[in-house]
């Protein structure tokens, strides 16, 4: 079996096994000089469900994993499937308040963690916070506290009896059992708690492996975070469905990604566009063989057209794929194989199959094709619901299905989907819509811009207009006054804007994004 979009009515503890049956001999996991088969791999996650059920952990409670990318990472999250419980990821670079108030909120029976990453102890990061859910701990790296579980612990907790009840739960999972509760990146507000149950989510990883032609045999560098939907759904759960190689990487480092890529010939490498940049622009890059590489998939509102065409001139990729995808609805729109740089970099492709796109003014009715107005979808994949929140539920996703995203985007005459912005980001110029990640995208042309942000600042005269937060290349000197009259030239005089200030780095949030809620308060301020 090599995945595919079948399986919808199965769980994922279904899907695994008939992985592990088919593709037991294959390396599953290569992680340093740990490496496992799949049928070592299934057998490891069934020792860490009885585990888990060994220290009480009941089918529907939640799990929560605090740690870097790791084998252990991807063996802890089969066997809690595989137990009947709920994931919940908490990203690698929260702080302890932040991760304490997820923990609280998903009420988490269990953490899984780790006591040393980039410096930092998660644990002691929690300390005086009260978590009146949780009852055990399990460090996979790093020193083990009195009163927690190492991972061999884990692993030796369960008994016979427990490793038959885990027999017993597996089998009796559904497609309509929940699977994990994925909180969003929360730029503005509280993050909000996306329950997905076993069979959209499997739905997630099984159409990314027909999107991308992942197959039996391919080594994929896996870069994304875990914590993230393209790290879990995209990365372990379709590389696993597919019988892939999986090799995690806990932190990106171009160096030892290209000695990794030489080494090991790897096929697959997803991430965001700076990746590939990053390796685009390494001076060692030539010393290494980049043959093997077959698959890239990212994902951006704003990738420079240059960026694409250079993948294609310079690296080996056979299949260079940008798609669309959210939290709460899994990848709902992607390019082609075969399509050209600039739809690849300036759109998001065409809606993926069983999904369906429509672009709505503010009355939610339907504009013109090329007009820009609110993306709404609807599929498969689409959230159960906000956790203990059925209100926002409501407001998310109507009677019928349709899921308002809160982005702005239009589509063209080809299906094409391209995103101009977020609703809450748009602005008004003298009566003309200006659409940020469209003005950040012809920033992104200036041969001296590596990143851009823009945002809406007001204008006696006009109402509003831009103001951009641009990071300048290596070894580029910027002059704000010289991107603003660049900018008049580059696009419609109601879009370039009127100010602009040159930065070192952008403000972003624990999942990357950028926080323009303390761009718009340092605005204010000057």
């Amino acid at each position: 079996m090599t995945g595919g979009a079948g399986g919808r009515d199965q769980s994922i503890a279904a899907r695994v096994a008939e992985v592990v049956e088919a593709h037991g001999d294959a390396v599953a996991v290569v992680d340093g000089s740990e490496r496992l088969t799949y049928a070592e791999l299934g057998e490891r996650a069934h020792r860490v469900a009885a585990g888990l059920v060994a220290a009480g952990v009941a089918k529907g409670d939640r799990v929560a994993i605090w740690a870097p990318n790791s084998a252990a990472w991807i063996v802890t999250v089969l066997g809690l499937f595989r137990a009947g419980a709920v994931l919940v990821p908490i990203n690698t670079r929260f702080k302890g308040a932040e991760a304490a108030e997820l923990l609280r909120r998903s009420g988490a029976r269990v953490l899984v963690t780790v006591t040393d990453f980039l410096g930092a102890d998660p644990l002691g990061l929690l300390a005086g916070h009260d978590l009146p859910a949780l009852g055990t701990t399990v460090v996979l790296a790093g020193p083990v506290p009195n009163g927690a579980l190492s991972f061999p612990d884990l692993l030796g907790l369960g008994s016979d009896a427990d490793r038959a009840e885990v027999q017993r739960r597996a089998a009796a999972l559904t497609a309509d059992d929940p699977a994990d509760i994925l909180f969003t990146s929360g730029t503005t507000g509280t993050p909000k708690g996306v329950v997905q149950t076993q069979g959209r989510t499997l739905l997630v990883a099984s159409d990314w492996v027909v999107m991308t032609g992942l197959r039996a045999g391919d080594r994929y560098l896996m870069v994304n975070p875990y914590f993230h939907m393209f790290g879990l759904k995209a990365g372990i759960l379709a590389a696993t469905l597919a019988g892939a190689t999986m090799y995690p990487e806990p932190v990106f480092d171009v160096d030892r990604a290209l000695r990794t890529v030489a080494a090991e010939q790897i096929t697959v490498l997803p991430g965001a566009p700076t990746i590939y940049q990053s390796i685009l622009d390494n001076p060692d890059r030539a010393a290494h063989d980049l043959s093997s590489l077959r698959v890239a998939v990212t994902g951006a509102a704003d990738i420079p057209v240059a960026l694409i065409r250079r993948i294609f001139d310079e690296l080996p990729f056979e299949v260079v794929i940008t798609g669309y995808g959210l939290t709460e609805g899994g990848t709902a729109a992607a390019t082609r194989p075969g399509d050209d740089a600039e739809t690849i970099a300036t759109t998001v492709g065409r809606a993926r199959p069983g999904f369906e796109l429509r672009i709505v003014d503010g009355a939610g009715r339907d504009v013109e094709r090329g007009e820009a107005g609110e993306v709404l979808l609807r599929g498969g994949s689409v959230m159960s619901h906000y956790l203990d929140d059925p209100e926002a539920t409501a407001q998310a996703v109507d009677a019928d299905g349709w899921l308002r995203t809160g982005d702005l985007g239009s589509l063209d005459d080809r299906g094409n989907l391209r995103i101009v912005g977020r609703s809450k980001d748009m602005f008004i110029v003298g009566g003309f819509n200006a659409y940020p990640a469209e003005i950040e995208n012809l920033l992104a042309g200036h041969p001296d811009v590596a990143e851009a942000a823009v945002i809406g600042i007001p204008d006696d005269r006009l109402g509003e207009v831009g103001m951009a937060f641009v990071v300048p290349r290596a070894g580029a000197a910027l002059d704000g006054s010289e991107v603003v009259a660049w900018a008049r030239d580059a696009m419609a005089n109601y879009k370039a804007p009127r100010r602009v200030e040159v930065v070192d780095a952008l403000p972003r949030n624990a999942t990357g994004k950028v926080v323009k809620d303390d761009l718009r308060a340092r605005a204010a301020a000057t």
